[in-house]
């Protein structure tokens, strides 16, 4: 399921750090230069409802993913039905062309095998290089769920920017490669 050339990375942040503006300022880069990033990321933390609000690239709509709770319970949580259908409409715009898919999180439904995976194995069928940001402390669930076939990228834009000019290069290669890699094969 995942390409042996590095196109799969994870963007490990811990909780001082900020993964949200660094992808959106890299989407939006992108998109300034004539690519075509497709995807969601969560709002700023700085927003009041970052937690479980985010944005839709390239569109910029803005979505709820979380439902309030009933009167007697305090705070939100996330809604799958929101998160199902951001899935459908970014699934729809990478079914346009794309050159990367922006994942907002690794989150719990991520790791249950839920949530936005099915972007993930979709984009990376399609050989479109995917980057999503994956909390340090589980970051052992993302090598297991990417059985390995993964980059560990800083929280940084540097990381990021240093990873897209490899990948995309290799994508814009006219060239088809002498041979295949175990990994292509299996593939």
């Amino acid at each position: 399921m995942f390409d042996a050339q590095c196109d799969l990375a994870a963007l490990v942040y811990d909780e001082r750090q900020d993964p949200d503006e660094v992808l959106r300022e890299f989407a939006s880069g992108l998109n300034a230069n004539g690519h075509r990033a497709v995807g969601i990321v969560q709002l700023s933390r700085h927003h009041p409802d970052a937690s479980l609000s985010a944005t839709l690239v390239p569109t910029g709509e803005q979505l709820r993913l979380f439902q309030n709770m009933d009167t007697y319970s305090a705070g939100r949580r996330l809604d799958l039905g929101q998160l199902t259908g951001a899935g459908e409409r970014i699934a729809r715009i990478l079914d346009e062309g794309a050159d990367i898919l922006i994942v907002n999180r690794f989150g719990r439904q991520e790791r249950e095998g839920k949530g936005l995976v099915h972007l993930i194995e979709r984009a990376l069928g399609a050989d479109i290089p995917v980057v999503i940001a994956v909390p340090s402390h589980h970051f052992a669930d993302w090598i297991k769920f990417a059985g390995g076939m993964t980059v560990k990228l800083h929280c940084d834009r540097e990381s990021l920017d240093a990873w897209w000019s490899l990948v995309s290069a290799h994508a814009g290669s006219l060239r088809p490669p002498d041979h295949l890699t175990v990994c292509e094969v299996i593939k």
